[in-house]
């Protein structure tokens, strides 16, 4: 099957979606389909929309761009849309009734997590054709280090990362955190790193800062650390907890978003109030905890399978009328549109 997936793929630490799209990609492709990041082709089978914002740097095309193709150039095409957004995330207000409104088109939505699949029904979203397909990291690159890190009286190495420097990432916690390097006890105990962007107002004073690296550099890094923590909330999903839990990393996380769904038998909730005593309780228990993480299920292979059955599944049971894929193209509307879509095309390649 042809596939087009509906983002720009950028190089580098670029976020989750980023991700996303290239894992599932490479996999669509290994497996023998094609894949593309636009809808020029009158063939497309299936059309994935992960970002239907115009505004956004990772969009190639939106769900009115959508509409026009199946309006004008291809009916049969299927449209799946992955929804791993939302306000609650960064504290704006359009963003959930954008993406209602652009679902309308879709023939399958995908929800990155169940807690952002329940809050998007809760909103009015179209109830039917809705499926949690959880993310993951690719295991070539995010694997276990070969030997346990951690040795007798040497200090616990602590670590967490993030592409965005949104205050809800969980910087309150960080800077806890931080501060509590202030105290002799835990300065002897523990070491905190922040690999990614910082937010403005996170005034770090005894936490190791790395500017933000990806791929196997950002792995490697991982890889030296004995625990990870994650302080974001409403997160849908989240990228960072997963590729340091699929590196061996036991995670202390927050009950807030999706993050509890892929973290929850990973590592131990916690909350400023509690704090401290989750920090002992994972310091003086870590061999436990760290053997554990070899059962981590949430890897990229897992996701882009249940990605291609779901694909699989839909064109098979495609029941459209091959014969009315064109059947708008020759109105006058659908004769201005193809004029223009060719005119966009062939001036792109200059």
């Amino acid at each position: 099957m042809k596939v087009s997936i509906g983002t720009k793929i950028k190089n580098g630490p670029w976020g989750g979606g980023n991700l996303f799209a290239i894992n599932l990609s490479n996999f669509l492709k290994s497996s023998g389909h094609k894949v593309v990041y636009d809808l020029d082709d009158r063939d497309i089978d299936l059309i994935l929309i992960t970002e239907p914002r115009r505004t956004s740097e990772s969009s190639s095309f939106t769900h009115i761009d959508v509409q026009k193709y199946k309006k004008f150039i291809n009916s049969n095409a299927i449209v799946v849309h992955r929804i791993n957004e939302c306000d609650e995330r960064k504290n704006t207000n359009y963003v959930n009734k954008y993406l209602i409104y652009a679902n309308r088109i879709a023939d399958q939505t995908v929800y990155v997590s169940k807690w952002i699949m329940d809050l998007y029904l809760s909103q009015g979203i179209n109830s039917t054709q809705n499926k949690v397909i959880y993310a993951g990291a690719d295991e070539k690159i995010f694997f276990p280090s070969s030997t346990s890190r951690k040795k007798e009286n040497k200090k616990f190495k602590i670590c967490t990362h993030h592409w965005g420097d949104n205050w809800n990432k969980g910087f309150d916690t960080y800077l806890y955190l931080d501060s509590l390097l202030n105290n002799e006890f835990w300065k002897e105990k523990i070491e905190f790193t922040y690999i990614g962007k910082v937010n403005k107002n996170a005034n770090f004073k005894n936490t190791k800062i790395i500017e933000p690296i990806s791929g196997e550099t950002l792995a490697n890094e991982l890889r030296k650390h004995d625990f990870y923590i994650t302080g974001s909330i409403n997160e849908p999903s989240g990228n960072h907890h997963i590729e340091a839990a699929q590196c061996g990393l036991p995670i202390m996380f927050i009950d807030s978003g999706g993050v509890s769904e892929y973290c929850k038998d990973f590592g131990i909730e916690y909350n400023l109030e509690n704090f401290e005593q989750k920090l002992h309780e994972i310091i003086n228990n870590f061999n436990n905890y760290q053997a554990n993480m070899v059962n981590y299920p949430h890897t990229s292979t897992k996701m882009c399978t249940e990605y291609l059955e779901l694909f699989n599944s839909l064109v098979e049971n495609n029941t459209l009328d091959s014969n009315k894929s064109l059947s708008n193209s020759f109105s006058i509307e659908g004769i201005v549109y193809r004029i223009t879509r060719n005119l966009r095309k062939n001036f792109s390649q200059f």
